[in-house]
């Protein structure tokens, strides 16, 4: 039953110290959003948000978890390290020496590293921007502009690198995947504000408490079919033939291998949110000096239409490029022959073609599912004028990333009480997966 399940949780010393670990640095995390860059004048900021800049700052605030507004240390969060992979994971794509190098031992170690000193560089240049936006701001830079400048850009990237490391520390000695869960714990902070700043707006007479019904079972509905959607595979049946090794006999057995719907996850979804963040953190501060930069702002609005119809195509492409990094049909069927594997009714090599002929038919669908319920909640709470922090909130993306990094996560807890004998979270003592 679930509910042993709990109690098993804090029984087993293991999943208690990794739970124990993981809360540590989330919460280590939450205070830092609160510790501003030095030379940094909050009540300033406070009376220039308050005066309604709204709009990209929101959004980038959002998925800061509250730290962009206060120009905190971590105000950039991690979406410089998840711009830094999208680059580089393009680049093993473009150029084969990089993925040749990628393969060979040790490879990976230098991806890593390429990673961080591109994840430095992207910091540096986004600190920098937003130098020249805290000088526009009256009051807000109480110290001189050249030890201002020396400050944010050490201090901003430092952050960043100290939440990647976190994120690090718990994927290694935690539960679930730290840099994922400094996201969602970013975007469970924004709960309470975003229900205070809803209650003004419903007693203020300015949203309709039955619109606030609406979109609460609309959330309701949205969350079931993101579970359904992440849980969704297609199993393919694979025979393995009796192999004699030695003195004793192996094989002869009949498996799946389950290509989920959605094969990347919720990672198309974070990708494109930073790929569309990285600009707009920039324009936003350059934007203020540069008229044409404004106008790109502008185009690149969360609320707009262009900015939504760039989330999808994103949305979509991550989802293929992902699956072809993650789950390559010839690595695949390579591993099935060399284990004397077959599917049932297709030949040996036409192997690699069927299984890219699945992925693709299940990827295409399993992407366009995913932009649709990224999409629809931002648009029906639009036309509800719902205040942008519930909006951003309930809308398909922070959903689709609360959902996926959660159900991520019950998996591994459910591994680690497998392990030790325990039922799991679930009834029947595993999260099930849909047949398709």
């Amino acid at each position: 039953m679930a509910e042993n399940a709990l109690v098993s949780m804090l029984r087993i010393k293991e999943l208690r110290q990794r739970i124990g670990f993981t809360l540590f640095w989330l919460i280590v995390f939450r205070l830092g959003t609160f510790l501003p860059i030095p030379g940094i004048n909050l009540t300033a900021l406070k009376i220039y948000f308050a005066s309604g800049s709204g709009g990209v700052t929101d959004y980038l605030d959002f998925f800061s978890g509250g730290a962009f507004k206060n120009f905190s240390l971590f105000m950039l969060g991690v979406m410089p390290y998840i711009s830094a992979q999208i680059i580089i994971q393009l680049l093993i794509v473009v150029f084969p020496s990089l993925k040749k190098m990628m393969e060979e031992e040790g490879g990976r170690k230098k991806i890593s590293l390429y990673t961080r000193l591109g994840t430095i560089v992207i910091c540096l240049i986004q600190s920098w921007a937003l130098v020249g936006w805290a000088r526009s701001i009256d009051g807000a830079v109480t110290i001189s502009p050249a030890l201002y400048t020396l400050f944010a850009l050490t201090t901003v990237t430092a952050g960043s690198l100290f939440l990647v490391w976190i994120g690090e520390q718990i994927t290694k000695r935690g539960v679930g995947n730290g840099v994922s869960l400094i996201i969602f714990a970013g975007i469970v902070a924004r709960l309470p504000n975003a229900l205070y700043a809803l209650a003004v707006k419903i007693r203020a007479g300015e949203v309709n408490p039955v619109f606030a019904i609406v979109v609460i079972l609309m959330f309701v509905v949205v969350v079931t079919l993101v579970v359904y959607e992440q849980q969704g595979q297609r199993k393919i049946p694979v025979t393995y033939a009796k192999r004699v090794v030695g003195r004793k006999m192996y094989g002869g057995q009949n498996t799946y291998i389950p290509f989920k719907i959605n094969p990347s996850g919720v990672i198309p979804v974070i990708f494109a949110s930073s790929l569309l963040t990285l600009p707009l953190q920039i324009i936003k501060t350059v934007g203020v000096q540069a008229k044409w930069l404004q106008s790109v702002e502008q185009f690149l609005d969360p609320r707009g239409a262009p900015h939504l119809i760039l989330y999808v195509i994103f949305i979509i492409f991550f989802a293929y490029f992902y699956t072809q990094v993650t789950l390559n049909p010839t690595e695949i069927s390579k591993q099935i022959r060399e284990n004397g594997g077959s599917i049932p009714g297709i030949r040996s090599e036409k192997m690699e073609e069927y299984l890219t002929k699945i992925l693709n038919r299940i990827v295409l669908p399993g992407a366009i599912y995913l932009a649709m319920i990224a999409l629809i909640p931002t648009l029906i709470q639009g036309l509800f004028k719902f205040p942008s922090e519930l909006a951003y909130l309930l809308g398909g993306t922070s959903l689709l990333i609360l959902v996926g990094v959660d159900l991520d996560t019950m998996a591994q807890i459910e591994s680690i009480l497998k392990m030790h004998h325990h039922d799991g979270l679930t009834k029947h003592g595993h999260i099930k997966g849909r047949n398709l």
